[in-house]
């Protein structure tokens, strides 16, 4: 869920002991690792929320709130309700640019982690389809908008912050800081599933036990408050900001002024947000639906995958500081169009070939996401970088990954496993065509500007 700006504003000279000195505050000098740990801790607790919910629309929901509808259809029904966050969030984030204008960005981002925490943990409250009826289907989709509208409104600048201090050799590593969140996420709600599903028995799972991952969430989004509200608070780091021009501007107003930026950086990881889900959601409704390999004994495969994923993110961004982002993002692209077209042969070949289809797509998940936010952000001017990268974001994740898990799940259930390739290839395609698409508007930049001269 974060996107880290790399501006070009400012960035060529800056090292890290530039960072240290200009983001102290009251606290203190604060040191760039400091800040690193602050945006790891903030992206991990927002993605352990998001895989918590994530997890329990493929092993839980379907039975606690549409038991009236047979496994598939009720799996597919939860999947919808998944969506509406991802589509609920744009306009968080758009609410939350305004709350910042008036109220400054502690506000806003206290408002945003309270709305996520308490709408995640009224979900471990949810009554189901047997107590409430219908009911239980609505408040279950009106607090997913929430956790949506949350999510839009945690964007703290942080990672934007860090890419535009880092060293020029360095930006891929400091970009790849904040995408850290999601292996580290998933690995704990994965954690925390497999040990109730293997502890308990199914009974005692679907009656209470799934609840238990939501008390978490609420905690760990306690502690993931204090301590970006202890970076936030700082006042030289506020400083700083207004110094790199990330502040927030008006949605409308940055539409009518680089839309099409918002559009290219958001497509430019498209092939990375459409492999998020179809390795960490989809697999599990199409093992709890049609494999004999436990639950239980999958989620720990996944979470050996979601280590291998951030090992081969920190690779990521090696890789890119060697290589170039745009370059790694293309690269990565073609070698997930590859792997497309195993996925008929590896998810249908049995428990070997599935466990082989998760571990091979965590790495090249960790290796493309690791650098799929915001590599072409850097087209934004200074004015309108804080909400561009936001809503990059926004956008990627709603046109890669909100429907996902739904249409993947719905055209190999119907159609056969063909479609995960199919899936796959168009967010590749979008990939390669909007870093093309970006790298002819560079060049038409420079001649362009050769041509003023």
């Amino acid at each position: 869920m974060t996107t880290s700006t790399l501006g070009q504003h400012g960035s060529n000279t800056s090292t890290d002991k530039d960072i240290a000195h200009a983001v102290g505050g009251d606290h203190g000098q604060v040191e760039p690792g400091e800040i690193a740990v602050g945006v790891v801790i903030g992206r991990a607790s927002e993605y352990f929320d998001f895989f918590v919910y994530g997890i329990a629309s493929a092993l839980v929901f379907p039975t606690i709130f549409f038991p009236f509808a047979d496994a598939l259809t009720g799996t597919l029904y939860s999947f919808a309700v998944f969506s509406l966050a991802f589509l609920a969030r744009p306009f968080g984030t758009a609410i939350s640019m305004g709350v910042q204008r008036r109220y400054g960005r502690q506000a806003k981002l206290a408002i945003a982690l309270f709305l996520l925490g308490t709408s995640t943990a009224g979900i471990a409250f949810l009554p189901g389809f047997n107590s409430l009826g219908n009911a239980s289907i609505v408040l279950l989709g009106v607090l997913r908008i929430l956790q949506g509208l949350a999510l839009g409104g945690s964007w703290d600048g942080l990672p934007s912050l860090l890419a535009l201090n880092a060293p020029q050799n360095r930006r891929g590593w400091y970009a790849m800081l904040g995408q850290l969140g999601a292996p580290l996420g998933f690995g704990v709600a994965a954690a925390l599933f497999a040990f109730l599903t293997a502890s308990l028995t199914r009974e005692e799972f679907l009656s209470w036990g799934w609840r238990y991952p939501f008390y978490v969430a609420f905690a760990i989004n306690v502690v993931a408050l204090f301590a970006r509200l202890r970076l936030v608070a700082a006042t030289t780091y506020v400083k700083l900001l207004d110094e790199r021009e990330l502040a927030p501007t008006g949605v409308i107003e940055i539409f009518r002024a680089q839309g099409s930026n918002i559009l290219i950086g958001a497509f430019a990881a498209l092939a990375s947000y459409a492999l998020f889900h179809v390795v960490t959601i989809f697999p599990l409704s199409w093992v709890t639906l049609y494999s004999d390999q436990s639950v239980s004994e999958f989620l720990v495969v996944q979470l050996i995958g979601a280590a291998l994923c951030g090992v081969s993110m920190v690779a990521s961004g090696k890789i890119a500081d060697r290589f170039g982002r745009r370059n790694t993002l293309g690269a990565l692209a073609v070698l997930i169009a590859i792997f497309s077209g195993f996925g008929l042969t590896l998810m249908g070949g049995g428990s070997l070939g599935q466990d082989i289809f998760i571990l091979v797509g965590f790495v090249l998940l960790g290796l493309s996401y690791g650098q799929a936010a915001g590599a072409v952000t850097s087209n934004f001017t200074g004015k309108y970088r804080y909400t561009g990268a936001a809503l990059t974001a926004d956008v990627a994740w709603l046109i890669g990954a909100a429907f996902a898990p739904l249409v993947v799940l719905g055209l190999s259930a119907h159609f056969g496993l063909a479609y995960i390739s199919v899936y796959l290839l168009s967010g590749c395609a979008a990939t390669l065509a909007a870093l093309f698409i970006n790298r002819k508007l560079g060049e038409r930049e420079i001649e362009t500007e050769a041509e003023a001269r």
